[in-house]
């Protein structure tokens, strides 16, 4: 691989870095003035519009089996409707860096759940440090939330829950049907629009006539960029560089997410949530020094 490849293939790397961790950045300013489930529903629904049309750009067709509507819909509710709502309602009362850090939870949860349902997905005493480590950030990292009780208790719990969904819905894909991958995430991300759509339409709140410019091109991004264009960017990268390559974003984005809410939103930077933050870059860290231990 020469050098322009390599360095190609980092900018990918770092464009999803970015896109991804500056997410929850967006998220809370989105929320000033738009409730979560609207943000949550034109999210889906422009992602779902932009990779259509790249889905017929490129000469493909979306499957029309009953197997493959029931694969994208339960993947659109657990990968996308229901930890974008609860990320995003979280957010109402968790700062976005706080969020980014909590989501790093989520490889670890993973790595649990594979051992018990994916085949060759095995635990050893370095996986499990690594996860008590995990948790350990975690908890140091909610411990001033749940001290100060209230809403914020609830909306780090539900940002928790979030990262547990989508650990749950990257071993769900490695178990249901395969598909090109732009024609699944389509798939999904319609069928999370058409399972928003009614949720949006009688439980939203009518739309204040109060929106701010900042929410309005904060929820467009939200849809655009962090979701479908950080989808075409996250295939590229498999397919040029592999997984394991990919896997590098698990230490970046708690972290690009934590010092955007800090420069740009103004968020408080606590040594506690630093040092948390370490501490679960750290479990990540350990659960892959087995392997690389042993590909050697």
């Amino acid at each position: 691989m020469n050098s322009k490849t390599v360095l190609y293939n980092w900018l990918l790397l770092m464009t999803l870095v970015l896109l991804w961790g500056t997410s929850f950045m967006f998220i809370s300013i989105s929320v000033e003035t738009v409730d979560p489930l609207s943000v949550v529903f034109a999210r889906v629904l422009l992602g779902a519009i932009v990779l259509l049309i790249v889905v017929y750009a490129k000469g493909l067709r979306l499957p029309i089996t009953r197997q493959a509507w029931f694969a994208f819909l339960l993947m659109g509710v657990i990968g996308n409707v229901l930890p974008f709502f609860l990320i995003t309602w979280g957010q109402l009362s968790v700062h976005s860096g706080i969020a980014g850090m909590i989501m790093a939870i989520m490889p670890l949860i993973t790595m649990l759940l594979a051992h018990y349902f994916i085949e060759g997905e095995t635990l050893n005493r370095y996986k499990m440090i690594g996860f008590a480590l995990g948790l350990s950030g975690i908890a140091l990292l909610l411990g001033p939330v749940f001290e100060g009780g209230g809403p914020a208790v609830l909306g780090g719990m539900a940002v928790f829950i979030a990262a547990t969904s989508y650990a749950i819905n990257s071993v769900l894909v490695r178990r249901l049907p395969k598909f090109n991958p732009i024609v699944g995430a389509a798939g999904v991300l319609i069928a999370a629009s058409l399972i928003m759509f009614p949720i949006w339409l009688f439980k939203a709140p009518p739309l204040s006539d109060q929106i701010s410019y900042g929410s309005m091109i904060s929820v467009i991004w939200l849809g655009i960029g962090p979701t479908a264009i950080a989808t075409l960017v996250l295939f590229s990268v498999i397919e040029r560089a592999g997984p394991t390559f990919l896997s590098t974003i698990n230490y970046m984005i708690p972290v690009v997410a934590f010092f955007a809410g800090a420069f740009i939103l103004s968020e408080p930077i606590e040594t506690s949530s630093l040092f948390a933050l370490g501490i679960i870059l750290s479990g990540i860290a350990f659960t892959r020094f087995r392997a690389g231990h042993t590909s050697r």
